[in-house]
């Protein structure tokens, strides 16, 4: 087999798996004539938040930043940023993922984790409040605890190995089956997993994905403990898990269910409590003392009380050129201030309500 016949069939699977099919389903369900007249309603009856927009500066030396998937901050102020951005790779296809941080004053201090095994497409990242860093990865199906130091010290899940899917499509010619798309997930292995959270007592939920359509429960210490959640849109179903939140006083998990356009909240053993709904497909979501925060793709950012009441709303990244994917990832800091990551804006913006 000479290379361009092995580059032809990898390249087919790569677009039918990775950037055709799952970038599709990645979007969730159809937005219905009936149903975008519903949210239009909501919101135009709900107060528009007034907010400033300050869009940051952010200087690699020798190097320039693309998307800006994953957002977080670190108890001395210092911002971390999981960027799809690369040196190298085909047009669909290569690396896509690095972790910068930047101090207090957005200096660039270091890149976190180089020529790491599970970089591979940046989704997310999250400090936790031992200021370790989570780096969340979408492409590789892991998620890597870094201490403040930058050292290895937990890797969840694993990721899939080059060799399994070259043998399973090229040298047997497999099609990919439809259960391969909306799996039933297995312990101890992720399917393109989006987001990470803790709870009270350190124990850490996982929104799993893109593929798995579950919340996990993992304890501190990595072990496994439950999940809930398969393909659909009925009970304790989810379509495109993309974002996940606790608010640790009240022991509530909030589960980004984008697909079905709706946040499913739990308590921190995963059982269903509420569903809210009247959020656009909402694709981050934070919770503070006094709120929940959540954003939709289109740069809708809504603001609720911790019931699910929405309080206001207010349209956000306007003037970049992008009508989607301008809110992928939210970092709250404290009740007025969020950091918004965009993968399609390439920056990320500090969002103040006022």
């Amino acid at each position: 087999m000479n290379r361009s016949t092995l580059l032809f069939p990898v390249l087919m699977f790569g677009l039918a798996m990775g950037a055709g099919t799952l970038r599709v389903q990645a979007q969730g369900g159809p937005v219905t004539p009936e149903a975008k007249a519903k949210q239009n309603a909501i919101e135009a009856a709900a107060p528009k938040l007034q907010i400033t927009e300050e869009h940051l500066t952010l200087v690699i030396p020798g190097h320039t930043i693309g998307e800006t998937e994953g957002v977080s901050k670190n108890s001395k102020g210092h911002l971390f940023v999981y960027s799809r951005t690369g040196t190298g790779g085909s047009s669909r296809g290569g690396t896509a993922a690095e972790l910068f941080e930047f101090d207090e004053n957005l200096k660039f201090v270091k890149q976190w984790a180089p020529d790491n095994y599970a970089a591979s497409f940046a989704h997310g990242v999250r400090v936790d409040r031992f200021d370790n860093v989570w780096m969340v990865d979408e492409g590789s199906s892991m998620i890597i605890k870094f201490d403040p130091a930058g050292n290895v010290k937990m890797t969840l899940g694993r990721k899939p190995e080059a060799i399994d899917y070259m043998e399973r499509f090229i040298e047997r010619g497999e099609k990919e089956k439809e259960s391969d798309r909306h799996p039933v997930g297995t312990m101890g292995a992720f399917n393109r997993e989006t987001d990470i959270a803790w709870d009270a007592n350190d124990d850490m939920y996982v929104s799993d994905g893109y593929n798995n359509a579950r919340v996990v429960k993992i304890a501190k210490d990595g072990t496994w403990v439950k999940a809930v959640g398969t393909y659909g849109n009925g009970d304790n179903q989810f379509n495109t898990v993309h974002g996940i939140a606790v608010d640790k006083q009240a022991g509530l998990v909030y589960v980004a269910d984008r697909g079905n356009f709706r946040i499913q909240v739990y308590d921190t053993n995963l059982n269903f409590k509420q569903s809210i709904t009247g959020i656009g497909a909402p694709w981050s979501v934070q919770v503070t003392p006094k709120y929940i925060y959540t954003g939709d793709g289109n740069g809708k950012l809504y603001q609720l009380d911790h019931s699910g009441k929405l309080l206001g709303w207010a349209q956000t990244g306007m003037g970049m050129g992008q009508t989607g994917c301008i809110i992928h990832a939210l970092q709250a800091e404290g009740d007025n201030v969020l950091y918004r990551g965009s993968c399609s804006e390439w920056d990320i913006e500090k969002i103040t309500i006022k």
